[in-house]
């Protein structure tokens, strides 16, 4: 692990893999979305407007995983101070930010047929709220400072503190009463939706996954070769993906 943890060998690594997560994306997502919202059976009581769950729920997912991911590389930051440690903090935040603003956007789109209003604030729906505020927390704090890795320490500090909010996400619809549906999808014990529904929802869900990692290998790169560019690797990689082109 240390060795990937090299600036130049993490970036030819990445670049491996990002083509095989974009394609993953694709094989997985195309047909979920396609058959979700075309071909899936409207559902008993919500008709069609159910459908946007395939968007929804893997973003959802999501945008806790990512937090998790961030958290994780924060960690790392404070702990061991590496540097793909820190930019990692910084290359996940805009990307979780971004899965949780959409997140909030179909739930509102979802919400006014369901509930008759764009918003309420419910349990659920106010602690992914307070998700995306974290996100850009990160996001402000880290840009707050000259020193580029002092922000990113003191956003990992932040992320550290914002995992109390996940638990609170995943378990508001059983510590209060709320009109958010509950757990239909368990990964321990009988799932509530029709098999029809689900295979579909989760291939949607590896789908949103593997272009958070796409995104996240980009992004990485990308901050890698600013971080880095007085180094000779920069410029020796970069000649050789023009030579490559």
């Amino acid at each position: 692990m240390t060795r990937y943890a090299s600036p130049p060998v993490f970036y030819r690594t990445a670049g491996l893999w990002r083509p095989w997560m974009g394609l993953a994306t694709l094989l997985f997502g195309v047909p979920a979305i396609v058959y979700g919202l075309y071909f899936a059976p409207p559902d008993y009581l919500q008709g069609e407007s159910y459908r946007i769950i395939f968007i929804h729920v893997p973003c959802a997912w999501v945008s806790m995983f990512a937090y998790v991911a961030m958290a994780g590389a924060g960690a790392a930051a404070l702990i061991w101070h590496t540097k793909l440690s820190e930019l990692a903090v910084l290359a996940i935040a805009p990307i979780g930010a971004g899965f949780t603003a959409l997140t909030l956007l179909t739930g509102m789109l979802w919400g006014r047929p369901t509930w008759g209003a764009y918003w309420v604030w419910d349990a659920r729906l106010t602690s992914e709220l307070v998700l995306l505020f974290l996100y850009l927390g990160v996001i402000g704090l880290a840009n707050a400072y000259g020193d580029s890795r002092r922000g990113a320490r003191a956003a990992a500090l932040l992320a550290l503190v914002g995992l109390v909010n996940l638990p609170i996400i995943h378990y508001s619809v059983r510590w209060w009463n709320t009109l958010h549906q509950g757990e239909t999808v368990r990964i321990f014990g009988e799932s509530s939706m029709h098999e029809s529904m689900l295979w579909a929802l989760l291939a949607a869900a590896m789908a949103a996954k593997f272009y958070f990692l796409w995104s996240l290998l980009g992004r990485l790169r990308l901050n890698l070769l600013i971080a880095e560019r007085e180094k000779g690797w920069v410029a020796r990689e970069l000649k050789l993906e023009s030579a490559d082109a």
